[in-house]
């Protein structure tokens, strides 16, 4: 391995301390990828310099042309408080020719649109919930191809962002009122989809051209309350006590049979191609209990904590998470190679 000098973009926000001491379990929760990636990346050998950004690219140009790195971590999931804008600050990182990791701007840009990533793969033949989308400023009725229970949620938004147990409606009052809280409190526009009862699937996909699919990971819930879909929320994704409090915790999805395995895998790598990703991705689905899987969302650059489902995936066929990242920034040194 070859020492680099590696430029971190991460939100202002996010940027970690050297050290975990005085911190609450909460308050790491926050920025545990952020101080994961640094101070594994450094413990690698690499000189690590993280850079928060938020709404100004000279930040980046200027770290580029004064620092020269040999490439940028990217752990940006926003510009300008936008989600969406994520694809221009990789888009700017290939204007100024320096190497990143993670995905593509096409494949940023064909992913974050929930609606266009399933009219995609439905062309190629993969299943999908039903679905119709909402526009910011229009009110509708549930289309005819649509049955309740369906779920709410933004169009653009990743990471469980607004999803809660509202976002699951069996009514046209409730359908109305949470497309409304999208649109207003998101500021997004709205899918509205068929909700699949079944098992929550991840499964990390890492490479370029030449994928490794990484073991099909499940999302179990022991203590959920009675009236809460079995749904990631964001309280389910991102708050430690409701995760201690409802049994929430992720595993092994080993009970698949190998051929079911399989066609999985298969399906993730089609998926992956179809939506031009690179670096590394999680693919979400459900899978009915008749053995029916659906295509839920890709998540390009997901979330790359030691803890959670990507890192423990790879752990899982012997890849450690030291190498886990480096073989992330080996694959944005050879992007196109």
């Amino acid at each position: 391995m070859i020492p680099r000098r590696i430029l971190v973009l991460m939100h202002p926000d996010l940027i970690p301390p050297r050290t975990l001491k005085g911190h609450t379990a909460q308050e790491i929760n926050v920025w545990k990828t952020e101080y994961d990636v640094t101070t594994t990346l450094r413990r690698l050998g690499h000189t690590v310099r993280p850079l928060g950004v938020q709404d100004d690219v000279l930040a980046i140009r200027n770290a580029v042309q004064a620092w020269h790195p040999h490439i940028v971590f990217n752990l940006l999931e926003e510009f300008h408080g936008q989600a969406q804008f994520d694809h221009h600050i990789v888009s700017y990182l290939e204007l100024l020719r320096v190497p990143y990791t993670g995905n593509n701007p096409r494949g940023l840009v064909l992913t974050r649109d929930k609606a266009q990533a399933k009219k995609i793969l439905l062309y190629h033949g993969i299943r999908v919930p039903e679905f119709m989308v909402v526009r910011r400023g229009h009110r509708r009725r549930l289309a005819d191809h649509l049955r309740y229970p369906v779920i709410v949620k933004s169009l653009v938004e990743h990471a469980s962002f607004g999803i809660s147990r509202s976002s699951v409606v069996h009514s046209d009052g409730a359908l109305a009122e949470r497309i409304s809280y999208v649109h207003r409190q998101l500021e997004t526009d709205a899918i509205v989809e068929e909700y699949i009862e079944g098992r929550e699937l991840y499964v990390g996909v890492i490479g370029n051209r030449r994928l490794t699919v990484l073991p099909i990971w499940e999302l179990l819930f022991e203590n959920l309350p009675a009236n809460m879909p079995h749904i990631a929320t964001e309280k389910v994704k991102h708050d430690t006590d409701v995760q201690a409090d409802w049994g929430i915790y992720q595993r092994p999805a080993d009970d698949l049979s190998p051929s079911r395995a399989t066609r999985i895998e298969r399906t993730c790598r089609r998926i992956y191609q179809a939506l031009e990703l690179e670096g590394y991705a999680r693919i979400d689905f459900r899978l009915r209990e008749d053995g029916a899987l659906f295509f839920l969302e890709a998540n390009p650059n997901p979330e790359i904590a030691k803890c959670e489902e990507f890192a423990s995936a790879a752990a899982h066929i012997g890849i450690s998470y030291p190498e886990l990242l480096q073989k992330v920034v080996n694959l944005g040194l050879r992007r196109g190679k």
